[in-house]
């Protein structure tokens, strides 16, 4: 796998061996590089072809000269068997014809090393004679007719091997494959078929079958994020990818620990153990004491951890350098093991007794040097069942280190130390603060229903008197331990998109808190406050939490400026979504400068004030600003912590890179963080995260895919409920522009007014609004309603000019382009589409101006002429092409196509009526042509058969609406959810080519039921 190009030049060789022509083959690469895969290969396809294949080994130890090439091609026989050269010429007679694979060459003994090099001589001297080809037999006799496959590691090779090959490769006399990394691709693909029992692995030996349920039960659902951990881990090598697969890899706590199955771990690394065992005694023991210390050590360190003298210690260590298990680090600073699983795998092969003794002294070594927590704690992980209360304490002081760059790593080393019995004397407060960060360092791993439980349990327990370990109560708790408890609780609830229960928790909890709020806020007052505030926030009740807010930046508090910072973004953000950009706008620096003048340490804790920032930001417009601080929180949020924040984070870069049509970007960002909603069972987040990907697919991809993106925006928001906050009221406005862009507009329009409301969108983000409604007065004009289209715009209108936001006013100047055009107002269209065209440019969105600049083509034709509109259309294709935007280039095209076809000598010099519609910020729009409903469209006079262009189920939803069933009764009567009706409805309208129920109806011939309007037959709220 991963493998074209090096399995491509071996066949080359082969090539050349039926034609007569041997070769020296030399594959070389890292250990766990596949080298000896690729040998196989080899010697597969030669079989294949019907040549002889020898094969040979390097033993792991001496036995006996000439070892190698004796198991290669037989005993010499009578011959002399102690001279290079007979045996040079006896392997060139004996592999003649054939390939001859020599693995592990490094390992062979002197005397084959010695035949070894006398072949790659004679090949050199055969290569000469046939190139000066001083006679036919001469040729004959002296050409190294076999194909010779050298197989080493360079680092262990002797010198003058290494200097015969490269001496070989310059004079390309020898061909060089090297064993490369495997790209990410390669490693999914190869990890993934592991899944599969029929799916096997090669390596120089039998169909590795075991691989498959090893990993299915380690990895049970690789995702692209777990696949390119993998492939960082492993560096991209296969043999350290199958020992990561096979010990159950965590990215969390990767390189602490390869994951938790030792066991399998062991079975898998028989190779590596067998190379360790080649050790010296003194040797193996200073690996394993290497393998204690952990990442990179010292030679004096290692002496002592394994119990050896300085001077046997430093011995032992050039042993290991010279068997390539470890290397120096650099800049002095020690050594470290080839690849960190190595140090797994020896750690694990670790005797009990060793174990503990090695990690005892390892720490008296850590604690004598000033060691840190984190470093104390990775011993005190081993030590805490024997040493009881103190190692406990130790692995909670490493966790706290720990929590913001591997929570993972933190919520085990608490979770050890809760499991420990708890100290003489030890308060049940301090107790209950190891519980409560315990809590939180899963709320930072993505474990939030662990930690919700957890939380709730503690909840419980926490209140005006504490529950000891035994059961006894202790006296009243004078610290804030309640609070955070209530707080941490609030936010699992939150993060699981469970809004009213987090609310109702953070309510209880501010019911403990001086009101009026006293001027001096304790930390955990103010966390709990922020907490509080966050739940309104994404509940879109934020009008309800801004007077606490603003109270409780008006006091000081103890918590320190981060605290400060993020009551200051919470407040702004408030501003932001309620619509109020006179303040927000300024409110918005002035946090930004607070935040940027906080370290990246600080920072980093709080990566949510940055996704909060930066969301502001975003609907502020100010689109440099917003993806600068989301990628700083995007930083911090690393190594498998925070993945609900940085799903947050990847939404909003998403967003911009959509709109500054960077779409592969965009589709990529999505799609990681619909995996991170995933796996930490955020439901709201995965909907809004697959509505984005739908939309990006589809500017990318173009029209052919807009019902494949309905469909799949349909999904997602069928599993949101409505009214649940900006997260629902987002991904419902995207299925709304993608229903649009099906060609549905009644489909819009009832999600729209389903998700947002009703009239006038009450629940949608104020920032957005604007946009929104022309997105609905669109949908008005392609179905004829020109009247209620124009009544939507006064609205949009007005909220744009309180906003005052360049992008939502391109917005709604474009749909009033659009209903001017109707009209036939065309010089006043044009303007507004060159106003909106322009305002697109300046705010960066090339895609957004190209499709601006199409849309008013028609009307650039009817004012300037031709050629100025096919000046405008190639504008656009220019703008969307870098892009990767399919659908503009499409549109482009459609309209060129009808532009010259209206203006043809002979033919109607009309305009052809083009209505492209209006995106949401960024989002993707179909020019979809208007049509009233007094005309009717000309598939209302074609023949009965098309009925069978409609699936089963289409036909039967199409029945029904035609009968004049509203959307929500059809599914009630089918079982089904009503958007999964609306999508089956407007892929019906596609297909038939209608835009109303009334136009459905003619098509498929039943009547409407008699009373029923038209403004029924078209709405199915």
């Amino acid at each position: 796998m991963g493998r074209e190009v090096e399995r491509a030049r071996l066949a080359q060789v082969l090539d050349g061996l039926g034609h007569g022509r041997g070769a020296v083959v030399e594959i070389v690469g890292e250990p766990a590089s596949g080298k000896t895969q690729l040998a196989c290969g080899l010697a597969e396809a030669a079989a294949r072809r019907g040549l002889p294949v020898f094969w040979a080994r390097a033993p792991r130890s001496a036995e006996g000269p000439f070892r190698v090439f004796r198991d290669a091609v037989g005993p010499a026989g009578d011959r002399e068997a102690s001279d290079p050269a007979v045996w040079c010429e006896l392997v060139r007679q004996r592999a003649a014809g054939g390939v001859l694979l020599v693995d592990e060459l490094h390992r062979a003994d002197p005397s084959s090393l010695e035949v070894a090099l006398r072949l790659i001589r004679a090949s050199f001297s055969a290569s000469s004679s046939a190139v000066s080809a001083v006679s036919a037999a001469s040729s004959s006799s002296s050409s190294f007719g076999l194909v010779l496959v050298l197989v080493h590691r360079p680092r262990q090779s002797p010198p003058a091997l290494l200097e015969a090959l490269d001496l070989g490769v310059r004079a390309d006399e020898i061909v060089r494959v090297e064993a490369g990394p495997l790209g990410a691709t390669a490693v999914a693909t190869l990890v993934d078929g592991w899944h599969r029992p029929a799916v096997a692995l090669h390596d120089g030996g039998p169909l590795n079958t075991a691989m498959a349920s090893v990993h299915s039960r380690a990895n049970p659902d690789l995702t692209t994020a777990s696949a390119t951990a993998l492939h960082a881990a492993s560096e991209g090598l296969p043999g350290y990818l199958r020992l990561l697969v096979a010990a159950g890899f965590d990215a969390a706590l990767w390189p602490d620990r390869a994951g938790g199955d030792e066991p399998r771990l062991l079975r898998e690394a028989a190779p590596l153990l067998a190379e360790l065992g080649e050790l010296s005694g003194p040797a193996r023991a200073a690996v394993r004491a290497a393998a204690v210390l952990g990442g990179t050590f010292r030679p004096v360190d290692v002496a002592r951890v394994a119990g050896l003298g300085s001077r046997d210690g430093l011995t032992a260590c050039a042993e290991l350098v010279r068997a390539d298990l470890v290397r120096p680090a650099g800049h002095g600073q020690g050594l470290a093991f080839r690849h960190p699983v190595v140090g797994h795998v020896a750690h694990a092969d670790c005797d009990l007794p060793f174990l503990l003794e090695a990690h005892r002294r390892a720490l008296r070594i850590a604690d004598e040097r000033g060691g840190s927590a984190l470093e104390r704690a990775r011993h005190a992980e081993h030590l805490v069942h024997t040493d009881g209360a103190a190692a406990a304490r130790l692995l909670v002081e490493g966790a706290a280190q720990t929590v913001t760059r591997s929570p993972a790593l933190a919520a085990r080393w608490l979770r050890l130390a809760l499991d420990s019995p708890p100290a003489r004397g030890q308060a049940a407060e301090e107790r209950a603060s190891w519980e409560l960060a315990h809590c939180r360092a899963l709320v930072a791993a993505g474990q939030l229903r662990e930690a919700r439980t957890l939380a709730h349990d503690l909840l419980s327990r926490v209140g005006p008197r504490l529950t000891g370990p035994t059961g006894d109560e202790s006296a009243t708790p004078t610290s804030g331990l309640p609070l955070r408890a209530y707080a941490v609780c609030a936010d699992a609830e939150r993060l699981l998109c469970r809004y009213e229960e987090a609310e109702a928790i953070a309510r209880t909890g501010m019911a403990l808190l001086q009101r009026p709020l006293p001027a001096v806020l304790s930390a955990e007052a103010t966390e709990l406050i922020y907490a509080y505030g966050l739940v309104h926030v994404l509940r879109g009740t934020h009008d309800q939490i801004r007077p606490l807010l603003e109270e409780a930046a008006r006091a000081r508090t103890e918590a320190g400026p981060s605290a400060r910072a993020a009551l200051a973004v919470l407040i702004a953000f408030c501003d932001v979504f309620s619509g109020d950009t006179g303040r927000a706008a300024p409110e918005v620096a002035r946090c930004a400068a607070l935040v940027d003048a906080l370290p990246d340490g600080v920072a980093g804790r709080t990566p949510d004030v940055l996704a909060l920032l930066g969301c502001a930001e975003l609907y502020l417009e100010r689109f440099p600003d917003a993806r600068r601080h989301l990628q700083r929180g995007l930083d911090a949020a690393t190594g498998g912590a925070h993945k609900h924040i940085r799903a947050h984070l990847l939404l909003g870069l998403t967003m911009i890179d959509q709109w500054a049509g960077r779409l592969d970007e965009a589709a990529r960002r999505a799609a990681e963080a619909e995996e991170l909603a995933r796996a930490v069972d955020a439901p709201d987040v995965v909907t809004l995260a697959t509505a984005m990907r739908a939309m990006t697919l589809v500017w990318a991809r173009g029209r052919r895919h807009t019902e494949e993106a309905v469909a799949l925006a349909a999904r997602a928001v069928d599993t949101a409920a409505l009214g649940r906050g900006w997260w629902a009221t987002s991904a419902i406005s995207l299925l709304a522009h993608a229903q649009l862009l099906g060609g549905d507009p009644a489909g819009c329009l009832r999600t729209l007014l389903d998700g947002g409301g009703g009239e006038g969108l009450p629940q949608v983000q104020p920032a957005f609004r604007p946009s929104l409604l022309a997105l609905m007065a669109t949908a008005e004009l392609s179905r004829g309603h020109g009247t209620e289209a124009e009544r939507l715009l006064v609205d949009a209108e007005a909220d744009a000019g309180r906003l005052g936001l360049g992008l939502q006013w391109a917005c709604v100047h474009r749909a009033g382009a659009q209903l001017r055009a109707a009209r036939g107002e065309h010089a006043a269209a044009l303007n507004l589409f060159e106003r909106a065209a322009e305002a697109f440019r300046a705010c960066g969105l090339p895609v957004q101006h190209a499709w601006t600049l199409i849309a008013g083509s028609p009307m650039t034709l009817s004012v300037g002429g031709q050629d100025a509109a096919f000046e405008v259309l190639a504008r656009a294709e220019a703008l969307a092409r870098p892009c990767g935007a399919a659908l503009v280039v499409e549109e482009a095209t459609r309209i060129r196509d009808r532009l010259a076809e209206a203006t043809r000598p002979g033919e109607d010099a009309g305009l052809p009526s083009v209505q492209p519609t209006t995106e949401h910020a960024g989002t993707e729009l179909r020019g979809a042509e208007p049509r009233g409903a007094d005309f009717p469209s000309p598939v209302e006079a074609r023949p009965a058969h098309l009925r069978s262009v409609l699936s089963e189920r289409e036909r039967e939803i199409a029945d029904l609406a035609a009968e004049g069933l509203r959307s929500r009764q059809i599914a009630e009567r089918l079982f089904l959810s009503h958007r999964t009706v609306d999508s089956h409805l407007g892929s019906a309208y596609r297909k038939l080519g209608v835009s109303s129920r009334t136009a459905l109806a003619r098509a498929l011939g039943p009547a409407a039921p008699a009373g029923s309007t038209p403004a029924d037959r078209d709405f199915a709220h």
